[in-house]
C-alpha cells in the first residue's frame, strides 16, 4: 500500500507540472492464482500479478483520462504530459469535477470492514487439490456422466486513489473461490449444471467437497428435461438467479440512465415501485462482503441507504456528476477503474425477506415454473419490456414434476416487480441478499 500511495502521489505531482487544474490518480495491485482441473489430472494453471495506474486531469470544465501498466518515473510524466494535451481537446463538460474538500470521507481505509484474509496465500497444490476433490464429488453423485471442469482460484488486491484536493486512502481484499461443472446425460440429452462458490476468507469458504457435489445433483436433477407448456403462469425465480430481476431495478435508477432519460423508472422517484412492506436497501459497510468498501471512487463517504422503503423509490444511484447533472447530491456510488472517469454504480444490496420458505411459494404457486438458469437477455431498457430464455422445474398442483428446458419467459419489469413475492431463503454471504421471488402473470413460450 505504501508503494501505491507513493505511486498516487508521483502522478498527482506530474498532472500539477504538466499543468492540470485538477487531478485525480489511482493505483491497483493486484496478484490471482487460478487451477483448473479434467479428468483427474491438472488442466490449467494460470497465475498474474502487476501493478495498473490512472491519471485523470482536469482543465477547466475538460477532462481526459490515461492509463498504464508501466510505473517509470518517466512514463508518469509522459502520461500527465498527454493527458492534459488530450485535455485541451476534449469538449467541456459542465458536471465534472472533483468533490469539495467538506466532503471527502473521513474514512480511509478498511479497518472493521475485513476485506482482507491475513491467512497465507494458498499454494498451487492446495488449489489443485481442492479442484481434484471437488471434480470427484460431482463424479460420485450418481447419473453424473462426466465433470467438464472443476477449478479453484485465489486472488489479492489492493488500490490507492488520491486527489488534488486532499484526498488519499486505500485498502486490499482477498477473495477464495471453488467450482464444478456437472454433466448428466449423453448426447443431445445431455444437462449441465454447476455450483461456485467464493469468499473473502478462506475460513469461511465451503468443502471442496459439497462444492463438487451439489454441482452433481443439480445436474441430475435437470436429466429429462422437457420443453413447458406455453401460456401465462406464475414463476418462482430460485435464489441462485433472483438477484438479476432487481438487477434490472437496479439499472433503471442508475444517475447515468436517468440523465439519458433511457430508464423506464424515470419519471418514478416518489412512486410505488414494489409491493407494500418491502424495501430494498444497499449496504457498503458490510463485514466480509466482497462487494464492501470503506469509501467510492470519488473518495465521498458510503452510508447505508434505504433505495426502495415500503415499496417507494426514494432516490438514485449518483456519483458527482451525474447528481450535479440532476441538480441533487452524490450518494457516495462513484467506481472506477484505471481507464475511465468515475461512474456510478450498486454494491451491496438487500431485498425485504418474506415470512414464507420457498417450499410455501410452490405450494402456493399452483401450476407454474421454477427458473433455475437464464440465458440470453432481451430487455428494453426505456420501456422495461422483459423476454429471457429459462430452464428450471415445472410445478403442478403446488408439487415439482420435472425439470424443464427450452422455454422464454416474457413480461413487463414494472409489472412483474408490483407482484414479487419474496421467499426467506436469501444467503447472507453474498454482495445481493435477494431472496427466492415468486412473480405472477407471466408469458411462458414453451411447447
Amino acid at each position: 500500500m505504501e508503494n501505491l500511495d507513493n505511486l498516487t502521489e508521483a502522478l498527482l505531482s506530474a498532472a500539477k507540472k504538466a499543468g492540470a487544474d485538477k487531478a485525480d490518480a489511482l493505483a491497483v495491485s493486484g496478484r490471482s492464482l487460478s487451477i483448473e482441473v479434467l479428468s483427474g489430472a491438472l488442466e490449467h494453471a494460470e497465475r498474474s500479478e502487476g501493478v495498473d495506474i490512472g491519471l485523470r486531469v482536469l482543465l477547466g470544465q475538460r477532462q481526459a483520462c490515461v492509463s498504464s501498466s508501466d510505473i517509470r518515473a518517466d512514463t508518469i510524466d509522459e502520461m500527465a504530459r498527454r493527458a492534459v494535451a488530450m485535455a485541451r481537446e476534449a469538449p467541456e463538460d459542465p458536471f465534472i469535477g472533483l468533490a469539495d474538500p467538506a466532503q471527502l470521507s473521513i474514512v480511509r481505509d478498511a479497518s472493521g470492514l475485513e476485506l482482507f484474509d491475513p491467512s497465507a496465500e494458498p499454494a498451487p497444490k492446495d488449489l489443485e487439490a481442492d479442484a481434484l476433490t471437488a471434480e470427484a464429488a460431482a463424479l460420485s453423485v450418481k447419473g453424473v456422466a462426466q465433470v467438464q471442469g472443476a477449478s479453484a482460484g485465489y486472488s489479492s488486491h489492493a488500490i490507492h486513489l488520491a486527489t488534488s484536493n486532499g484526498f488519499t486512502g486505500g485498502y486490499t481484499r482477498t477473495g477464495r473461490s471453488i467450482s464444478a461443472v456437472a454433466i448428466s446425460g449423453e448426447g443431445l440429452s445431455m444437462e449441465r449444471d454447476y455450483c461456485g462458490e467464493s469468499r473473502v476468507f478462506q475460513s469461511d469458504l465451503p468443502e471442496a467437497d459439497v462444492v463438487g457435489r451439489t454441482a452433481g445433483e443439480r445436474a441430475v436433477e435437470r436429466a429429462g428435461a422437457v420443453k413447458p407448456p406455453t401460456g401465462a403462469f406464475p414463476v418462482l425465480f430460485d435464489e441462485r438467479i433472483s438477484s438479476s430481476l432487481i438487477g434490472h431495478l437496479l439499472a433503471a435508477i442508475n444517475g447515468g440512465s436517468i440523465v439519458r432519460g433511457s430508464s423506464w423508472l424515470r419519471d418514478s422517484l416518489g412512486e410505488q415501485v414494489l409491493p407494500d412492506g418491502i424495501t430494498l436497501s444497499e449496504d457498503p459497510t458490510r463485514k466480509r462482503i466482497a462487494g464492501s468498501r470503506p469509501f467510492d471512487g470519488e473518495g465521498l463517504p458510503v452510508t447505508p441507504r434505504d433505495i426502495v422503503a415500503d415499496g417507494v423509490l426514494t432516490g438514485w444511484t449518483l456519483d458527482l456528476a451525474t447528481a450535479k447533472q440532476l441538480g441533487m447530491s452524490s450518494t457516495g456510488n462513484a467506481s472506477r477503474g484505471t481507464s475511465a472517469p468515475p461512474s456510478p454504480s450498486s454494491g451491496n444490496m438487500e431485498l425485504s425477506q418474506g415470512l414464507q420458505s420457498r417450499e410455501d411459494l410452490i405450494a402456493e404457486m399452483g401450476t407454474g415454473l421454477i427458473i433455475t438458469s437464464m440465458i440470453g437477455s432481451s430487455i428494453n431498457p426505456t420501456t422495461g419490456d422483459y423476454s429471457r430464455g429459462a430452464s428450471g422445474f415445472w410445478v403442478k398442483n403446488g408439487e415439482i414434476t420435472g425439470p424443464v428446458n427450452e422455454c422464454t419467459v416474457a413480461g413487463n419489469l414494472r409489472d412483474m416487480l408490483m407482484t414479487i413475492r419474496p421467499a426467506n431463503d436469501a444467503r447472507r454471504h453474498l454482495s445481493r441478499l435477494v431472496p427466492s421471488l415468486l412473480v405472477e402473470g407471466l408469458t411462458i413460450a414453451g411447447a
